[in-house]
C-alpha cells in the first residue's frame, strides 16, 4: 500500500509539472501573439524608421496618380460618332415636332372615342 502511495504522488507531482510547463507555453504563445503590443515596442525602438517608412508610403500614394496614361485616338472613328451624334439630334427634334403637330389630332380622336358629342361618356352596354 505504500507503494500504492508513492506512485500516486510521483504522478501528481507529474501531473503538476506538466500544468507548470502548460502554463509557461501558453504565457509564451500569449507573447508571441501580442501584435499590438509588438507593434508599440517596435515603434518605440525604431520611431525614426517607421515614420520614413510611412512617409515614403504616403509619397507613393499621392504621386502615383500623377502619370499620365496615354490615349491614342483614330480621326476617322470621332467623324463618325459626330455624324452619328448629329443625326440622332436631328432625329429627336423631328420627333418632337411631329409630336407637338400631331397632338391636337390625338386628343380629338380619343375625345371622339370615349364620348358622345354632348360631352357625356359612352356606356359600354
Amino acid at each position: 500500500m505504500a507503494e500504492n502511495s508513492e506512485s500516486i504522488n510521483e504522478l501528481t507531482a507529474e501531473i503538476a509539472r506538466s500544468r507548470e510547463r502548460v502554463a509557461g507555453e501558453l504565457r509564451g504563445l500569449r507573447y508571441e501573439l501580442d501584435f499590438p503590443a509588438k507593434f508599440r515596442r517596435s515603434f518605440r525602438k525604431q520611431t525614426v524608421s517607421w515614420i520614413s517608412a510611412a512617409a515614403a508610403v504616403g509619397a507613393l500614394i499621392a504621386l502615383a496618380p500623377m502619370r499620365k496614361k496615354k490615349i491614342y485616338v483614330d480621326a476617322r472613328g470621332r467623324r463618325k460618332s459626330e455624324k452619328k451624334l448629329m443625326e440622332t439630334g436631328i432625329a429627336l427634334a423631328a420627333m418632337k415636332l411631329v409630336g407637338n403637330l400631331a397632338r391636337p389630332v390625338i386628343v380629338e380622336f380619343v375625345k371622339n372615342l370615349f364620348f358622345d358629342s354632348d360631352g357625356r361618356s359612352r356606356s359600354r352596354t
